[in-house]
């Protein structure tokens, strides 16, 4: 007779990373000279899984569904990010420490301060729900409603228990100079898809000036994140693979629909994302299209492909 195992066990995230880490799968860079927040290196057995996880979606996504590869510098000049919102928008809140200046992720810090609230087993029903709410929008407030709730919660800079300042909008990209004059202004791409975007004539000639079509892009990004953290979920470089597809704004249908309008998707509406329950539906990808939760045919295809991957 099998031996059951116990499933009861919590995963202890911490110690797996270490592990991991003592094996070279992956381990901060330069960590001779003390190391960067944000960066690693993959060993000899993450870069094999590395490759192997960009060859089977190469193989899932470009080859099987036909899309158009290409491949761009990661170095962008500034009127192409200016023109694509990046320059003025592609920012994240920030507080600083008042004293020391250490800089912090705003809305990380009201959600580190409602999970010690959380952790309260005498919490009342109505006012856990309330601060459930607020950390599922954390990262939509404006700066202004982010400010209001860190002063509520009276949240101070976690290392000091200094003060911290109002938050303020930080840009992620690395900007840099290219060329020699300093007069041509350039960043450090935070995505691959402002590449495809700027080739998108050359691609609709390619195929033939007929859509739909999808192009894609596998390579490096960069963002100048103000707190790494979560091991390789959130760093400051690192390898992007993705996809635009570009259909006639008048038929978004999909050829390839029908095969997969019964394929059950998790789903989280934006109703149930603010609500007490945090409920997900469990719903057909062909009702989930009919009732609009997913707004056309090409969506909920696509979706149900990235679900198959996953």
């Amino acid at each position: 007779m099998a031996e059951k195992k116990d499933t009861s066990k919590k995963f202890d995230r911490k110690a797996f990373d270490e592990h991991i880490k003592n094996r070279f799968f992956f381990v901060q860079s330069f960590s001779i000279y003390g190391g960067v927040k944000g960066l690693y290196d993959y060993g000899p057995p993450g870069c094999a899984i590395k490759s192997n996880l960009l060859n089977y979606w190469r193989q899932f996504f470009v080859l099987e569904e036909n899309m158009l590869e290409i491949d761009c510098p990661s170095l962008t000049p500034y009127q192409v990010l200016k023109a694509s919102g990046h320059v003025d928008k592609f920012e994240d809140l920030m507080v600083k420490d008042t004293k020391t200046g250490d800089c912090y992720r705003a809305d990380h810090l009201l959600e580190d301060a409602i999970d010690v609230l959380l952790s309260d087993k005498n919490l009342k029903e109505e006012r856990r729900n309330e601060l459930l709410t607020i950390k599922a929008q954390a990262d939509a407030f404006s700066a202004e409603a982010l400010g209001q709730h860190l002063r509520a919660l009276n949240v101070k800079a976690p290392t000091t228990k200094n003060e911290i300042t109002n938050p303020f909008p930080f840009n992620l990209m690395f900007s840099t100079e290219i060329g020699p004059t300093g007069n041509y202004k350039g960043y450090m791409r935070p995505e691959t898809a402002q590449g495809i975007f700027v080739n998108f004539n050359k691609l609709f000639a390619y195929n033939g000036a007929k859509l739909p079509f999808a192009a894609a892009q596998i390579g490096p990004a960069f963002r100048n994140e103000i707190s790494p953290r979560a091991g390789l979920l959130r760093v400051r470089e690192f390898t992007l693979a993705e996809i635009e597809h570009f259909v006639d704004p008048r038929d978004k249908s999909h050829p390839k629909f029908k095969e997969v309008e019964d394929h059950v998707l998790p789903l989280f509406p934006r109703d149930n994302q603010v609500d007490e329950k945090k409920e997900i539906l469990h719903i057909p990808v062909g009702k989930a299209v009919r009732d609009k939760l997913i707004d056309n045919e090409t969506l909920g295809y696509f979706l149900v492909r990235v679900h198959i991957c996953l």
